[in-house]
């Protein structure tokens, strides 16, 4: 039986540990953290539960397929509810506005309250499908450094395509040409930040991405989205897999061009083969340093990164929903402040997620749990002290405003999570919570691959390879790497 190491727990290197050892291997994971999961955890403050990680769930098939995979009945470990209202957005001139899982509903709801035209928006969502087959068959089951993936019949599809892909245009152009009410464009403009980037640059074939919620669905587990670590998480030990929590990686060991194990405090670990679920730029730096870096890779621009707050209130507030999105004023200001200035604006737009409103035992009877996420520049520096105080201040009056109520007096716990800590906690560069940013057409290209064959037995999974960031593509980039060490072996 051949041995195989994994550097980190994240969401990926647990889905690659359930794929070794479905092929046979002796699985061993190595994790700095006493807990799974890297960002997919969750807090608690004193009777309040949170998921500390993604708040969206989309894609489920990419969980049931593990359990598939291994022999099992999905529904035996992992159960999950598909949200009826997708999201409500709130935008401080008193407009309100709730999307639905019937594509239908949300047109119509888009005609209603922004005078869009019913027909070009069901139009628009429903064609959303066609885009992201061609998109997804070939960039997110496939290793772009496969000279088959750009010669199959599907690459040729997507060739065929190239003119309606939106690769040469920007999302935010693609949308204002699209639709007649800057709202309207906000609203599909945001779907940048689900990779970490700017509208105002990422090419608009990233247009597609709402497709996930709009005509498969927006999800949530049961149990929270930590119930996805945790499943997965057991059906990896049943397989075999041993978890090392608290034994941090010093080293990926080689031999010329080849990894041959694992170094931590507890001693050197021979593997026949190694995987990284690390962010790429601090894996080179302190794990491989013997190894010529790929410069090009490392130098690109970053994601995005979040000041979050998780707030206990005891009261609820009917007016929200599970998701809920309030808009900044100064949306276009805002990406400039983060990926430019590298700071944060007085008018944030505010990522608010109630897990409790589906799941009550994550608050106490009558009280709800306040996921509030900012987007935010990866850590340089800043003086993060003095931009979280002033944030926190900002969301509140913010909340207040549109909500119609005072939010402070209802804070009854509190923990706070910005780049720096987020970056301690997951070992992500700067707290960048996608890897690099998309804000260039080439970037879907120039994503770290998930092998390389100039360090041989060395595989990539994680949200800073390809195909990129969030529990999907995590789940994807394991996908690719099980696939490439069968290749190889």
């Amino acid at each position: 039986m051949a041995h195989f190491g994994i550097v980190g727990s994240g969401i990926g290197g647990i889905a690659l540990a359930i794929r070794m050892a479905c092929l046979g291997q002796k699985v061993v994971v190595f994790e700095a953290n006493d807990y799974p999961g890297g960002k997919l955890s969750q807090i608690d403050l004193g009777g309040y539960r949170f998921d500390a990680g993604p708040s969206l769930f989309t894609l489920p098939k990419f969980v049931d397929e593990l359990f598939e995979l291994a022999g099992k009945n999905p529904r035996d470990y992992f159960n999950y509810i598909r949200l009826p209202e997708i999201c409500k957005y709130f935008w401080t001139d008193g407009t309100q506005l709730s999307t639905h899982a019937d594509p239908m509903e949300t047109a119509s709801e888009m005609a209603k309250v922004l005078g869009e035209e019913e027909a070009n928006v069901a139009e628009f969502l429903m064609g959303l499908q066609h885009k992201y087959e061609i998109i997804s068959e070939l960039f997110l089951e496939n290793s772009l450094q496969d000279l088959s993936t750009w010669t199959s019949k599907k690459a040729m599809r997507g060739y065929l395509n190239i003119p309606n892909l939106g690769l040469f245009s920007t999302m935010h152009t693609y949308h204002a040409r699209r639709f007649k009410h800057p709202k309207t464009v906000q609203l599909f403009d945001r779907y940048a930040t689900y990779n970490g980037s700017n509208p105002y640059q990422t090419p608009a074939t990233l247009s597609v991405i709402p497709n996930l919620e709009y005509n498969i669905g927006a999800f949530m587990p049961v149990g929270g989205m930590i119930s996805i670590t945790n499943s997965l998480c057991r059906l990896a030990k049943e397989l075999g897999v041993e978890f090392r929590m608290n034994e941090k990686v010093e080293e990926i060991v080689t031999e010329g061009q080849q990894a041959v194990g694992i170094k931590t405090a507890k001693g050197i670990f021979s593997f026949d083969h190694v995987a990284c679920n690390m962010d790429i730029r601090p894996s080179y730096k302190n794990l491989l340093p013997q190894i010529q870096a790929p410069k090009k890779l490392l130098n690109q621009e970053r994601s995005s990164s979040g000041v979050i707050f998780y707030w206990g209130m005891n009261r609820k507030f009917d007016a929200l929903g599970v998701h809920n999105i309030f808009f900044s004023d100064h949306y276009q200001e805002e990406f400039k402040h983060i990926f430019e200035e590298k700071t944060l604006l007085d008018d944030p737009t505010i990522y608010l997620h109630i897990s409790s409103k589906v799941a009550t035992e994550d608050a106490p009877e009558g009280c709800e749990n306040w996921f509030i996420l900012i987007n935010a520049p990866a850590n340089e520096g800043q003086d993060w002290e003095d931009l979280v105080q002033k944030s926190k201040t900002n969301v509140i009056q913010k909340l207040s405003k549109c909500l119609g109520i005072d939010v402070a007096p209802y804070i009854v716990a509190e923990d706070i999570l910005d780049p720096r800590s987020i970056e301690s906690r997951t070992s992500s560069s700067g707290g960048a919570l996608y890897g690099n940013a998309s804000n260039n057409k080439f970037a879907a290209f120039l994503r770290h691959p998930n092998y390389r064959s100039a360090i041989k037995n060395l595989y990539w999974v994680g949200g800073s390879v390809h195909p990129g960031g969030g529990i999907p593509l995590c789940l994807s980039s394991a996908k690719i790497a099980a696939k490439q060490f069968q290749e190889n072996n």
